[in-house]
């Protein structure tokens, strides 16, 4: 079996801000309006991938966010949101799991509390705060890259890392990462072979913990990974002038032809 992790946003599914052609489908609504879709294509080739794999959708999205989203290629076996920190089995998080996550970042509830409090009296933070599931803090703010060097500078990153993504800011353990969640489903399914598609830093983890990697032009450069990595060995970049989503699933189906024929993986 070939597990195939890959994020949501920006991977494959975009914004209404984000132009993918006229060739759509809406795939989110969010009070009575579509705010993201999935090309024509992509949604052919998500099919076809289905029936070759387990597609596992792995996102930083809560479970309500996710739960916004309809594909429309029907319900997945298994789902990571919160970052990885809960587990989905058709639909329904798994609460073991997720005891298991809480225990995972117990280390750093002290930098957390800290990051809320920092956070609460945050002059630049113009949204609520979030800790989300106790899990990990999100918000957003003004001159979000100063407030994540504050943070930074404030906060100890041997146990929390502080991101920006836009205007949001996310305050994440060190130990709640896509990666991580990957490694403890792969221990869980024993899947012959992973694959993870991502776009972002919080994709990283989980790019180099998978056996291939597939990410948009520039990622590498984007995030500094070296060449000389064994991460950066395992990544490859979508080139083509498509839509990421579209290119990465071709890609996909070419893995999974290319590693049966090699004898990496076996059908059946």
């Amino acid at each position: 079996m070939i597990a195939f992790h890959t994020d949501l946003d920006n991977t494959l599914i975009y914004s209404y801000k984000h132009d993918i052609g006229p060739q759509k489908r809406n795939v989110e609504l969010y009070q009575g309006r579509e705010i993201s879709y999935i090309t024509e294509e992509t949604y052919h080739l998500l099919q076809l991938v289905k029936n070759e794999m387990l597609i596992v959708p792995t996102t930083t999205r809560t479970l309500e966010q996710y739960q916004r989203i309809d594909l429309g290629i029907g319900p997945f076996p298994y789902a990571l949101v919160c970052n990885g920190g809960v587990l989905l089995v058709n639909g329904v998080p798994d609460e073991a799991w997720y005891q298991d996550s809480l225990h995972l970042v117990s280390d750093s509830r002290e930098e957390m509390n800290l990051a809320m409090e920092l956070l609460e009296r945050e002059p630049r933070r113009k949204f609520e705060l979030r800790y989300i599931e106790k899990l990990f803090i999100f918000t957003k703010c003004n001159a979000p890259e100063t407030v994540v060097n504050d943070l930074k500078t404030s906060l100890d990153t041997k146990y929390v890392d502080v991101f920006s993504n836009g205007e949001k800011v996310y305050v994440v353990p060190q130990t709640l990462n896509k990666g991580t969640a990957v490694d403890r489903l792969r221990e869980k399914l024993k899947p012959e072979f992973v694959i993870a598609a991502g776009d972002s830093t919080f994709d990283i983890p989980m790019l180099s913990t998978a056996d291939r990697g597939l990410v948009p032009s520039g990622f590498t450069q984007k995030y500094e990974i070296p060449k000389t990595s064994g991460a950066r060995k395992k990544i490859d970049e979508m080139t083509s002038k498509k839509i990421f989503s579209d290119a990465l699933l071709e890609k996909v189906l070419k893995i999974k032809t290319e590693s049966v024929a090699a004898g990496i993986i076996h059908t059946g």
